[in-house]
């Protein structure tokens, strides 16, 4: 579903598979090495397809490779969750109760945590 800025968020499985793939390339890819990555047999207008999703969604970039393009992530797994994690709050009109009801839930662990990078942010 698009948000705000008409970008959405992958989802489902085959999309994160293709991600999963570009991240645990460590470099771009192509479509078709993509494909062979990957642990489904897909045809290769299928690998083309969720590419193309994921470039449109802003969640992955390509530049211009021999045969096409070739495809890498725009941010690791934990950007693109802190980037999720900013999208819904963002949704909500009230961000203060939002921010609240998120710290309620938080573990002894987590909040400690978030108050250390809180610190450390400030200085």
């Amino acid at each position: 579903m698009p948000d705000k800025e008409g970008e959405r968020r992958p989802a489902g499985e085959l999309e994160a598979s293709v991600l999963a793939a570009l991240w645990a390339a460590g470099k771009p890819q192509t479509a078709a090495q993509v494909r062979a990555a990957l642990s489904q047999s897909l045809a290769r207008t299928t690998v083309a397809t969720l590419l193309g999703r994921l470039f449109d969604k802003g969640v992955i970039d390509r530049s211009p490779a021999p045969r096409g393009f070739a495809y890498f992530p725009v941010e690791d797994a934990h950007g693109l969750t802190a980037r999720r994690m900013h999208r819904e709050l963002d949704q909500d009109g009230d961000r203060s109760l939002v921010l609240a009801r998120f710290v309620e839930g938080l573990t002894g662990q987590d909040e400690r945590e978030l108050r250390r990078l809180l610190e450390e942010s400030a200085e």
